[in-house]
């Protein structure tokens, strides 16, 4: 039986002891119970049902035998729990959050024993207080509330307890339409439905607002351009790259602090949270146009920190607890000392194999700090598996080793979020297990969790093979972005010099394919050992493969004709291109089972440029 997280201690008993969860059973809410445990027995309930087939009654008062008895110890630690499961009854008792866990590991027990549970004792809490996950829901998709909520059901169901939603203009602000007019944003209504469900799960879903850098839609409008750090930013070409790159607030203009503060007053009322996360990050531009004089007499890291400071100091005295990204600040961290203290710092980094240094850095200035790792799907059709495992596991356990307060694993949208974002789902329950017990299984011992206990693959390979098909990659949806937008001048260089470090890729591109074609197959033969339950992610999988397949085709004849390339064979242009098309077709409706139109025009756009150069259709610029 596997349990994610992996509880602390876990005491079997005697192998012919079992208790039978009766169609006659109660779920006992003790006194000690309050009203929001009340209304998480009766979640807990309904999903037991859907485990068994039947739903145990609930009720309050005392248990008798054969009851699922809840019991509220202010004793405990408020995210511990105690389970027991007898020939008589289960027993959960804990702190209000921790009886919510052990309900959680109830239900992944009926996952997989059904109403017949053995005997067993587990004690557990975890090792990191705070376990979140970040989702962007600006850069190409703005989700369904659908989405959004089984997101949060999934958190639940792996014991996280925090959730961010990345930001910059895809939220209806009253009074600034121009920001949001041409996307699909999410409403204060919406927000605050969503804030209710997640509270009831246990997830507080803390409010995330690009507040400095990454303000491209504000920063390039008519109305809001004169806040820019660049002049004349309404005016600059669109690029992908140009929009992630540029549009820093000018922080020389006291107009900015105000503006900024106007949109987080706004915003903030909508969260039960005390947080808010200002972001703060990868401001580029900053002392490079309208504050250059600035940085040039006080520093650009004296700028940057004033400016947050403000911020910070503004939520505090709202009565919110400051976030922001420690990219920045990690070059002198000493400053940190200078925010308020309770702020927090979230220091990420994403790469595979991770270093510790900005954690240790940030400690030993004393940041108050969250460690925050990758699940690595941007600009992938299919999630870097591998490289989340291995990003994850460093992450949490620099977090215990200097003390982190919190785990908070993110999940980027760079360049449209073209990968469908159900995919996440893995590199969520890495961050969930690994930040709860950091004695990390190995790689191929979690998937196979993993595939059992959320795919419902009774042979155990679902996760292992999905991993291997992001390896098939040999001209990946950056690279495609990148060679799309060399007409922009400002990037060409630096997109030149990347095309040209992914060349070689292509090298066995064929052999890729082939192997993509056996992956698929394994795909489709797995299908006979999932759960209906999550038989729907099926295709949206063999979706993505399709296009790691073609655009790994689509290279070679880049390739061969931009860059003189030979290979002994290349693949019919036109009916490449109709295959791209036939593949937008069915990418589309995948696309729209869980996001909102939002950019999925840009997306649609730049297949359609490819198919037309796949033909040969002249005046292609970008």
């Amino acid at each position: 039986m596997y349990l994610i997280p992996q509880p602390k201690n876990i005491e079997f008993g005697e192998p012919d002891s079992h208790f039978t969860l009766s169609y006659e059973s109660y779920v006992v809410l003790e006194p000690s119970c309050g009203e929001k445990l009340t209304a998480q027995a009766k979640l807990a309930v309904e999903a037991l049902k859907e485990e068994l087939g039947f739903a145990p009654a609930l009720t309050r008062g005392t248990g008798r035998p054969g009851d699922v008895i809840l019991s509220q110890s202010e004793a405990m630690a408020p995210q511990s729990y105690r389970l027991t499961v007898d020939e008589k009854n289960v027993c959960i008792t804990g702190g209000e959050a921790g009886v919510w866990y052990g309900c959680q590991t109830l239900l992944q027990m009926a996952a997989q024993c059904g109403a017949v549970l053995p005997a067993i004792t587990i004690e557990d809490e975890p090792d990191i207080p705070n376990r979140g996950f970040y989702h962007d829901i600006t850069r190409g998709r703005v989700p369904k509330m659908s989405f959004l909520k089984k997101m949060a059901d999934k958190m639940a169901y792996y014991k996280m307890n925090q959730l961010q939603l990345y930001i910059e203009h895809t939220f209806l602000f009253r009074d600034f339409s121009e920001i949001w007019r041409d996307d699909t944003p999410l409403t204060a209504a919406e927000i605050l439905e969503l804030d209710r469900y997640c509270a009831e799960r246990g997830i507080e879903l803390v409010p995330s607002l690009s507040c400095f850098g990454h303000l491209y839609k504000v920063l390039s409008s008519q109305g809001y351009s004169y806040l820019c750090e660049l002049e004349d930013s309404e005016k600059m070409p669109f690029s992908l790259r140009g929009r992630m790159h540029h549009h820093t607030i000018n922080v020389t203009d006291p107009e900015s602090l105000e503006f900024i503060k106007g949109k987080i007053a706004e915003f903030m009322p909508l969260f039960t949270s005390k947080q808010f996360n200002i972001c703060a990050d990868e401001t580029f531009d900053l002392g490079k146009g309208k504050s250059r004089e600035a940085a040039r007499e006080k520093g650009v890291d004296r700028i940057y920190i004033d400016f947050v400071k403000a911020l910070c100091e503004f939520l505090v005295e709202n009565g919110r607890r400051p976030m922001f990204w420690g990219d920045v600040i990690c070059g002198f961290p000493e400053m940190i000392k200078e925010l308020p203290e309770e702020t927090v710092c979230l220091n990420w980094g994403y790469a595979k194999y991770q270093r510790e240094e900005e954690t240790k850095w940030l400690a030993d200035a004393g940041a108050v700090q969250y460690s925050c790792p990758g699940a690595c799907g941007w600009n992938q059709f299919v999630y870097l598996i591998e490289n989340s495992y291995e990003n994850i596991k460093r992450m949490c356990t620099y977090a215990v080793k200097y003390h982190s307060i919190g785990l908070l694993n993110t999940d980027w949208g760079d360049f449209l979020h073209v990968n469908h974002p159900e995919f996440g789902i893995v590199g969520m329950i890495y961050g969930a297990a690994f930040s709860w017990n950091t004695q990390i299984p190995e790689f191929e011992q979690i998937n196979r969790q993993i595939s059992l206990l959320e795919f419902r693959d009774r042979e155990e390979k679902f996760v292992g093979i999905i991993a291997s098909a992001a390896n098939q990659s040999a001209f990946g949806w950056e690279t495609a972005i990148r060679f799309r937008e060399l007409g922009v001048a400002e990037f060409a260089e630096d997109h030149k010099a990347y095309i040209a470090q992914q060349l070689d890729l292509l090298d066995n591109a064929e052999e890729k394919n082939r192997n993509l074609e056996e992956i698929k197959g394994a795909v489709y033969e797995s299908i006979a050992r999932m759960d209906s339950r999550t038989k729907g992610l099926v295709k949206p999988y063999l979706t993505a493969m399709d296009a790691i397949r073609l655009f790994n085709e689509l290279g070679r004849v880049i390739a061969s004709r931009a860059y003189g390339k030979n290979y002994d064979s290349l693949p019919d242009a036109w009916k490449l291109a109709e295959e791209l098309e036939n593949w937008l077709y069915h990418y589309k409706e995948v696309y729209r089972s869980v996001s909102r139109e939002s950019e999925l025009s840009r997306i649609q756009e730049i297949i359609v440029w490819y198919a037309d150069y796949l033909r040969g259709k002249e005046n292609l610029g970008c």
